[in-house]
């Protein structure tokens, strides 16, 4: 299929305050980005977590870096350790580093120093419920948000659960990067719809970065 936009730069789209698009950006290095997603998972493979409520995510996730984001009957946590594998998660992908630098950069982050990658990988029909990313021991850090593959429609409301939500469709390589007076703001993603992407073939992969630990 032609790619009508094969050749348009990236460009940055306001979202809140603190909050930022940056469309397409990370489109040129999907392929790196791809392999590497295969790499950590041949290590720590794909899985769908439960929740302490005993709900089993429609999503399938795995983690990279220092840490890593998963759940147990208790709570929600990161961990050094895959309980999968019992071993330490994958370190992070160069790839994974560089590009998160870049667009945290571009997005007026240039301190961020992530030491956690949640991969999610989204099926036709998973979601991810709106939600808070609010188990890091340091909230003053951004999240870095990557898509990849078939499109989704992306929600990010407010500070309340029921604050009015923004409905916008992140496309391959769209990066959402979120700080600052809008890092607690409610998001999720709605159910996949069907289609075919060229790099991905039915799925949609999203790359969360985060400072999960206390630096100072």
């Amino acid at each position: 299929m032609l790619d009508l936009f094969a050749d348009e730069q990236p460009w940055q789209e306001p979202l809140a305050p603190g909050a930022v698009i940056l469309r397409r950006f990370a489109r040129a290095g999907g392929p790196a980005l791809m392999q590497a997603i295969d790499q950590v998972a041949g290590v720590s493979p794909f899985r769908q977590m439960v929740t302490p409520g005993g709900y089993t995510m429609s999503v399938a996730m795995t983690n990279c870096g220092g840490l890593g984001w998963t759940t147990n009957q208790r709570g929600y946590l990161y961990s050094p350790l895959d309980p999968l594998t019992a071993a330490p998660w994958p370190p992070m992908p160069e790839a994974f580093a560089a590009l998160c630098h870049d667009a945290a950069c571009a997005a007026g982050y240039p301190e961020f120093q992530p030491d956690a990658c949640l991969i999610n990988r989204y099926a036709v029909g998973a979601k991810l419920s709106l939600h808070q990313d609010k188990d890091e021991a340091d909230l003053r850090a951004p999240i870095v948000s990557v898509s990849l593959g078939l499109p989704a429609v992306f929600q990010f409301g407010g500070l309340r659960r029921n604050d009015p939500l923004k409905r916008l469709l992140l496309e391959h390589g769209d990066v959402v990067v979120w700080g600052g007076p809008s890092r607690l703001f409610y998001h999720g993603i709605q159910p996949l719809k069907p289609g075919t992407h060229p790099l991905t073939g039915d799925y949609r992969y999203n790359l969360t970065f985060r400072q999960a630990a206390n630096n100072e």
